[in-house]
């Protein structure tokens, strides 16, 4: 057992001085990366939004009916398919955005709500010295950075407990954690710090109290991901994409192409579920966005 732990010990003391140097590399590579930034001007830029206010759905349907072609049709309005609706028609391309129900009503408003650089991918990284895990961890905590800037209305630093019931994790967990502060770098929310056993009760009084010996907080990021898909959907639909909810997929178009002599999709039926009004949607690209329902609009096309 003593033996067991002087391993981990040694291991946990190279895998921190690794991270270390690590850390203080990429800490530098990216300070070195804002100054540049600072200089760059931008080469382009995307127009002001076509409608200050987004177009009432009965606006929307008439534009989904009289549209003779769309460049893209999106089915899925889930996270995925609005960012792929407001990436199309941000670049000019005639965009129509259909969704069965109503937007982030599935897989985009279930998620733990947590934006996180993975504190147990980091353990990973430093036990079995796996670069490739450093690097992910790296990059998932820029990101949460990224994403509580651009969205504060949508994001808050969000004080994680981690209860300790056996005196040798404390220290332990204290320094991997710390480990996990370090490599967020400037990008660290809020150092971390231990709580008495007396401090964590007051907190959770719920924890089981026999054998507690403190708790460690942390700092992640939560978000509100439903928001932020409509927010996503909503934006598409001010720069022109023409965008639908409760219209449901019935079948896909078809249309022999003139020089393979194949048939491809060339568009979607459609059924307006409050209505009752069905209309066809050509487009010369159409995008299955539909999450964990994918296969039913792949067997609509091969059954």
């Amino acid at each position: 057992m003593a033996f067991q732990k002087a391993v981990k010990g040694t291991i946990l003391v190279g895998g921190g001085a690794l991270a270390t140097v690590l850390g203080l590399s990429q800490f530098a590579h990216y300070r070195r990366k804002q100054m540049n930034l600072a200089y760059v001007k931008a080469a382009d830029y995307i127009s002001e939004p076509v409608n200050r206010e987004p177009p009432s759905r009965e606006a929307q349907l008439l534009t989904l009916q009289n549209t003779s072609e769309f460049d893209i049709l999106v089915i899925g309005g889930g996270a995925t398919g609005s960012g792929c609706a407001l990436d199309a028609v941000t670049r000019g391309l005639k965009t129509a955005l259909v969704e069965r129900d109503d937007f982030s009503s599935g897989t985009s408003s279930r998620s733990t709500k947590l934006i996180h650089g993975g504190v147990r991918y980091l353990q990973k990284a430093i036990m079995k010295l796996d670069i490739e895990q450093y690097r992910m961890v790296k990059e998932a905590l820029h990101e949460r950075a990224n994403l509580l800037e651009i969205a504060p209305h949508l994001s808050a630093p969000l004080p994680i407990m981690l209860p300790v019931y056996k005196w040798w994790q404390l220290p332990y967990y204290w320094v991997g954690i710390k480990l996990y502060d370090l490599v967020a770098g400037s990008n660290c929310l809020k150092s971390s710090y231990v709580l008495s056993k007396s401090r964590a009760l007051e907190h959770f009084p719920m924890l089981q109290k026999d054998k507690l010996v403190g708790a460690i907080v942390y700092y992640d990021g939560q978000h509100n991901d439903a928001r932020m898909n409509l927010a996503i959907a909503l934006t598409a639909a001010r720069y022109g994409a023409a965008t639908a909810n409760y219209m449901e997929v019935v079948s896909l178009l078809k249309k022999t192409d003139t020089k393979t002599g194949k048939l491809h999709v060339s568009g979607a039926w459609c059924k307006d579920v409050l209505k009752g009004q069905e209309c066809d949607m050509r487009a010369k690209c159409v995008i299955n966005a539909m999450g964990h329902f994918t296969d039913a609009v792949c067997k609509m096309d091969d059954k």
